[in-house]
C-alpha cells in the first residue's frame, strides 16, 4: 500500500482554483435556467466533449457509472440514448434513481444533478435517432451492450451484416434503442475556489411551496 505522505508523488498534485467565485445573488432562481448559462459558458469555453455526463446507476447492492452524451435538456429534464438492454438501462428499470456529473474541470465547476430516470416515446427516440450519422444509425443495430463476446471480429462480421441488410433502405429504429430523461429534483452547482473553501448551492424542489416547481436554495459548507 502507499504512503500517502507529503513527499509521494500522488499526495502533492494539486491547484488552486482562481477562476472565480460564484455568489447566491448570481443564481437564477430556475437551475435548469442555471445550467443553461453554464453550459453555454462550457462550449463557447471550447471544452472538449462540454455535454459528456457521469452517469451513476446502482442494482440495489452496489453503484455503477460510466460516461453518456446529454443529448437534450429542457425543465421536463436531462435525455440521453442507450440499448435497453444495456446494464444501466437494466438497473435503470429496477432503481430508477440516477445521477448525473457535469465535470468541467477547465472552468473549475461541476454539476450534479439527482433524479429519477425514466424511457421517453418511441417518436422521441425516433426523432433523434435519424438525426445521428448513418455510421451510428447501422452501430445501434450491431451492438448488445454490455453482452459479452468473444472477439472484435464478432463486431466486424455483425457490422458487415447490418450495411448489407439495410444498403439499400433507410436505417429504422432498433426495437431495442432509445432514450431516457432524468427528471431533477436535486442540483448542485460547484465552484471551486482557493485553500478549498468551494462555493456549493445546492436546488431542492419546495415540497410545502404553494407551486410545484417551486425551488429551494441553500449553500453548503464545502
Amino acid at each position: 500500500m502507499t504512503d500517502p505522505s507529503a513527499d509521494s508523488p500522488l499526495a502533492a498534485l494539486r491547484r488552486e482554483y482562481r477562476r472565480g467565485g460564484l455568489r447566491r445573488a448570481d443564481l437564477a432562481s430556475d437551475p435548469v435556467e442555471q445550467f443553461r448559462t453554464w453550459f453555454e459558458q462550457a462550449r463557447t469555453a471550447e471544452l472538449p466533449e462540454p455535454n459528456a455526463m457521469v452517469l451513476s446507476t446502482s442494482d440495489g447492492q452496489r453503484p455503477s457509472s460510466r460516461t453518456v452524451l446529454l443529448k437534450a435538456f429542457d425543465a421536463r429534464g436531462f435525455v440521453f440514448f442507450t440499448n435497453y438492454g444495456s446494464r444501466k438501462a437494466r438497473q435503470i428499470a429496477e432503481h430508477p434513481g440516477v445521477s448525473l456529473l457535469f465535470p468541467w474541470y477547465p472552468l473549475e465547476r461541476q454539476v450534479a444533478i439527482e433524479g429519477l430516470a425514466e424511457r421517453i416515446s418511441a417518436a422521441e427516440s425516433l426523432a433523434y435517432f435519424i438525426s445521428r450519422p448513418i455510421g451510428s444509425r447501422l452501430g445501434a443495430w450491431v451492438s448488445q451492450q454490455s453482452a459479452v463476446i468473444s472477439s472484435r471480429r464478432i463486431l466486424e462480421m455483425q457490422w458487415d451484416h447490418i450495411q448489407r441488410r439495410f444498403a439499400h433502405g433507410e436505417v429504422p429504429l432498433p426495437p431495442a434503442w432509445g432514450g431516457f430523461r432524468v427528471v431533477p429534483e436535486a442540483f448542485e452547482f460547484w465552484q471551486g475556489r482557493e485553500n478549498r473553501l468551494h462555493d456549493r448551492f445546492l436546488y431542492r424542489r419546495g415540497t410545502d411551496q404553494p407551486e410545484a416547481d417551486r425551488w429551494t436554495i441553500e449553500r453548503l459548507a464545502p
